[in-house]
């Protein structure tokens, strides 16, 4: 199966490692994984500080490579919402609760190319332990790290 996952994963958190798992399970030994991972001018528009593609790059490449999935994979650079998943062929597409909007536009956008429509993955957000979701944002902030544990300043 070809699978596509997408994100800025800066930091890479638990809730990034949990979608990332999920791609490379659903994949399965003799699937593909292409990871559209957000170029600087495309993560730019986030509300804090990103670092540089090639850190946040090295960054996955490390952890896949910890994991040692038994699957293909490749990062490749993704400029907008949608990267390549407009027009390759693959058959399936993880996101969290929060990009489940932008999947389903991938969908129409490809229904309206000719193109047929991916299967949508799910998962859920992994919570910190506070019970709201780990995010980049409140691990900028200082709220939480990148596990959801509360840091107390």
């Amino acid at each position: 199966m070809k699978v596509m996952v997408g994100g800025t994963f800066d930091p890479l958190h638990d809730g990034h490692k949990s979608l990332l798992n999920r791609s490379f399970e659903l994949a399965g030994p003799s699937g593909h994984v292409v990871i559209g991972l957000t170029t600087d001018t495309f993560a730019s528009r986030k509300v804090h500080p990103i670092r540089p593609f090639a850190e946040r790059k090295a960054d996955l490449e490390a952890y896949i490579t910890k994991k040692n999935y038994p699957v293909q994979w490749r990062i490749e650079p993704l400029n907008d919402r949608f990267g390549s998943a407009i027009e390759y062929d693959f058959d399936a597409i993880v996101v969290s609760e929060e990009t489940l909007p932008v999947a389903v536009e991938i969908n129409t956008i490809r229904r309206g190319n000719g193109k047929r429509k991916v299967d949508i993955h799910q998962i859920s957000c992994v919570l910190a332990d506070d019970g709201r979701w780990i995010s980049s944002t409140r691990i900028y902030r200082g709220e939480i790290d990148i596990h959801g544990h509360i840091l107390h300043g």
